[in-house]
């Protein structure tokens, strides 16, 4: 997994106000908080935390605060719902050999069966795994993948010290059928078009 070292500062000043004048300061709002201590509030680099956060479930050893470096997952990221700017983050203390539950994305491997279609319904899934080593992904291989057939979340091949955190029954995918079309046929669409003038005629008479 990916580890990034960031100075923090101690944040002192709270509200609106206070957020906004620390991200015009090229920096973010964000609280330290686990293991049973008392929340802190500190700043981030806006464009070193950015950079860290194109990274699913880096882990962060944060510097700077005088107690020595702390390593922190990010658990909670707030962005601007337009501009895409960070406005806060949360971030969960963790340790060195303690298990924490993630979200790792599902990658899909190798390819689709000819006049198959893939039908994805779940693209990450809930593991339990070592703090220190979070796996980037969960691979699906589909090569071997026949049509009509899905994948469960326990058919998945975690990777080695991670375990399964969600219902196992979780549908992940099904390969359907790419010669079996979903939209309305031409037939179809011309009767209904038929049957709808009939009837816009038959209302404009009653009229």
């Amino acid at each position: 997994m990916s580890e990034v070292r960031i100075a923090a500062e101690p944040r002192t000043e709270f509200g609106k106000g206070a957020a906004r004048r620390t991200r015009r300061a090229g920096k973010v709002p964000a609280v330290l908080y686990g293991h049973g201590t008392d929340p802190q509030h500190i700043s981030l680099p806006g464009h070193d935390l950015m950079l860290a956060l194109k990274t699913p479930n880096v882990l962060l050893t944060i510097e700077g605060l005088g107690n020595g470096a702390e390593l922190a997952l990010p658990k909670d990221v707030q962005r601007d719902p337009i501009k895409g700017f960070l406005e806060h983050v949360d971030l969960l203390l963790v340790k060195r050999g303690e298990k924490v539950v993630v979200e790792l994305p599902v990658q899909l491997v190798g390819d689709v069966v000819p006049g198959g279609q893939v039908a994805q319904t779940a693209v990450e899934i809930s593991v339990e795994t070592e703090a220190t080593h979070i796996p980037e992904s969960v691979e699906l291989d589909i090569s071997a993948l026949e049509i009509d057939s899905q994948v469960l979340a326990k058919d998945l091949r975690l990777p080695s010290g991670t375990t399964l955190a969600a219902d196992e029954d979780i549908l992940i995918l099904q390969i359907l059928d790419a010669s079996v079309s979903t939209e309305p046929e031409p037939e179809a669409e011309a009767a209904e078009a038929v049957a709808e003038g009939a009837e816009g005629e038959g209302e404009a008479a009653a009229e």
